[in-house]
């Protein structure tokens, strides 16, 4: 008993026990009982399982503020919010990278399983390295925040463009230095095929485990803008993994329905460009023009969310009328697209 109720970066052990648990339980619920056998999620099935995985992580948002208080309670609806909004991106590139490989729909699913699996570790790590050069060099901080302004500048000013999957360096590095089949074998990574010398049987990636790869390099891209993001609204380790990964965990699931209007969301970029310049100034208005008093939380989260909201309403209303374009994958170009 006194184990759990020991402090570890700052929070009760029993906190990260009980926080590790829902994300296991609710993994081993999905892969286990919900998608046991691989099959293509329909846009229903996609928006009830993502309503699920939201109210799980706003009751989640409600313990946390019973627990810790309001302060950090909405923070931590703050750095959720906008770790769910910024994800709306990263479904358009994965939307590309399943493209790119011809992954039919029905294996996306586990594909995109194993992908949070590998981004839950990858940002602990991150968020730890982060939570312990902040502690020891606050100053840091406002890097963060500079970044960010300077970021969402970029993203009012930048042009549309898609990237060149192909000309992915470890994509060209994998395909040259281990064995990669041109064709997919279900849902598996690696098989078994003859080598075309020997004619011994040897292990081969397939382009699912490519593709895999693929999407957690693209997630360490939207990382180094979203970590910093929520460092900037608390240096609170345990709000800001929680807030991630429980944005990150219904990913896979509203994938499959934003995948099929994701061009509906095109105007939302510059909401999510107003915010990260919103949230990385908070930093130096809080420190210097309010002599460091804290910045309002409630208002925070209330600009915070105020600016998706306006974004997402006015591109749904702007792209109205625009057709959905087809995106499944067909596996005809399987072979054009391996290089």
């Amino acid at each position: 008993m006194e184990f759990l109720m020991m402090d570890w970066l700052g929070t009760p052990v029993w906190f990260w026990m009980a926080f590790i648990g829902i994300v296991v339980a609710l993994t081993a619920f999905d892969l286990g009982i919900l998608h046991k056998e691989d099959r293509e999620m329909g846009i229903g099935e996609s928006l009830k399982l993502s309503a699920f995985y939201i109210s799980i992580a706003l009751a989640f948002g409600v313990w946390v503020w019973l627990q810790k208080g309001a302060d950090m309670g909405m923070k931590y609806y703050t750095g959720f919010f906008i770790e769910k909004a910024l994800s709306i991106d990263n479904v358009f590139v994965i939307s590309l990278i399943f493209t790119f490989f011809a992954i039919p729909r029905k294996y996306q699913y586990r594909a995109l399983l194993w992908g949070i699996i590998a981004v839950i570790i990858l940002r602990g790590l991150m968020i730890a390295a982060g939570a312990a050069i902040v502690q020891e060099y606050y100053w840091v901080l406002y890097i963060f925040a500079a970044f960010l302004i300077a970021t969402g500048i970029r993203m009012l000013w930048a042009t549309d463009h898609e990237p060149d999957i192909s000309k992915n360096p470890v994509v060209k590095y994998i395909s040259t230095h281990m064995r990669v089949t041109k064709e997919l074998h279900g849902e598996k990574f690696f098989v078994m095929v003859p080598d075309d010398r020997t004619g011994k049987m040897v292990r081969a990636a397939t382009p699912l485990f490519l593709a895999l790869v693929v999407i957690n390099l693209a997630d360490l891209v939207f990382a180094v803008d979203s970590v910093p993001a929520i460092f900037a609204i608390t240096t609170d380790t345990f709000i800001v993994y929680t807030s991630n990964i429980m944005a990150i965990l219904g990913l896979r699931a509203l994938y499959f329905a934003l995948a099929a209007m994701v061009h509906r969301f095109h105007y939302l970029k510059y909401a999510l460009a107003l915010v990260l310049v919103f949230i990385g100034a908070k930093i130096f208005v809080s420190d210097f023009l309010m002599d460091g008093d804290k910045f309002p939380p409630v208002l925070s989260l209330g600009v915070t969310f105020a600016l998706i909201l306006g974004g997402i309403a006015f591109s749904l209303w702007k792209t109205r009328n625009e057709a959905i374009p087809a995106l499944v994958p067909t596996p005809n170009n399987q072979q054009e697209n391996l290089p």
